[in-house]
């Protein structure tokens, strides 16, 4: 079940995102709240030494980066709502983590996988995991079904847990997106199965900022893989892991999305280590899953490596 879609006030802001990324020193904790993003403009620079000229932004779809702490976020391509998936999934953990908080290595509190999650394990066309009716899991390993393997039951049973139904859940993630300055995402769902869940890039790093002030968060989405009792070992979908400085943060596809990406990668540069998000929308779409998945990999790994290596070697943060 599904929510009908909240219309939201469509805000166009015009910043300038990275302007000063070359000369400002932020350490990657942190806590800045930049504002809002720039309604589809691309910015002018990457500071001194970077233009964006240069940047290797995919050519359809849209995307956005920003270095955490310098303004909003740089954008390419027009920042109209589209939907995005399983990138659902980090609002859905971003949520349970404000509502049951966790420190570094604690399981939480045990939860009863139901019927219900159990029985969409063998649903076709989604992804899933295999979840057992009556088997208990703690509300870390839940978390890493939900962002590791993307599993949509594993989302809808921490929903329905939280707050006794999937929709009752929805409002929550609404009412978050409202508190991020989100206005041009809509949620419906928990695990991102609905096409009617929309954003755009810009809201996605909006809502990556965030959720990575998180250290459990931060955690689970560096992981390359996880072993779950009953389930062993599982492997994240996010194959740029492998990519230096990349810890995170979650892949989404499907026919309506494309290949959509949110991304995180650490950087050195002048000294100090900072957080760099990106998002990468609606690449592909209405291929195959599989096609729009691989895009959205490509595109964000050229992204990363450009932006990490240029920021590095710029001297920036000095």
């Amino acid at each position: 079940m599904s929510l009908a879609p909240t219309r939201r006030q469509r805000v166009a802001g015009g910043a300038l995102a990275l302007l000063v990324l070359g000369i400002t020193t932020v350490a990657v904790e942190s806590g800045a709240d930049p504002s809002a993003a720039s309604g589809g403009r691309e910015a002018a620079a990457l500071g001194p030494l970077l233009d964006t000229s240069a940047i290797p932004w995919p050519e359809e779809g849209q995307s956005a980066v920003e270095l955490v702490g310098t303004g909003s976020p740089a954008t390419r391509g027009e920042q109209r709502p589209v939907p995005i998936a399983s990138l659902t999934k980090v609002m859905t953990a971003h949520v349970i983590l404000k509502e049951h908080p966790l420190r570094p290595g604690e399981p939480g509190p045990r939860i009863e996988a139901d019927p219900q999650a159990a029985h969409e394990a063998g649903v076709g066309g989604e992804s899933t995991v295999p979840l057992q009716a009556g088997r208990t899991y703690s509300q870390r390993q839940l978390l890493e079904l939900t962002l590791i393997p993307s599993g949509n039951n594993a989302a809808r049973l921490l929903a329905r847990w939280d707050s006794d139904s999937q929709e009752a859940f929805v409002r929550k993630m609404e009412r978050t997106a409202d508190e991020l300055g989100m206005d041009r995402s809509t949620y419906t769902g928990a695990s991102g199965i609905e096409p009617t869940t929309t954003s755009t890039a810009a809201d996605q790093v909006k809502l990556a900022r965030e959720a990575m002030k998180d250290p459990v968060f931060r955690e689970i989405v560096a992981s390359r893989s996880v072993t779950v009792p009953g389930l062993g070992p599982i492997t994240n979908t996010n194959s740029l892991l492998d990519t230096p400085g990349v810890v995170g943060i979650k892949t989404g596809s499907s026919t309506p999305a494309g290949g959509n990406l949110l991304w995180a990668c650490e950087v050195r540069a002048g000294g100090t280590t900072r957080l760099l998000l990106g998002a990468v929308l609606h690449q592909r779409a209405n291929t195959t899953p599989g096609e729009g998945i691989q895009a959205a990999l490509a595109s964000g790994r050229r992204l990363i490596t450009d932006l990490r290596d240029r920021l590095s070697s710029s001297g920036t943060g000095r």
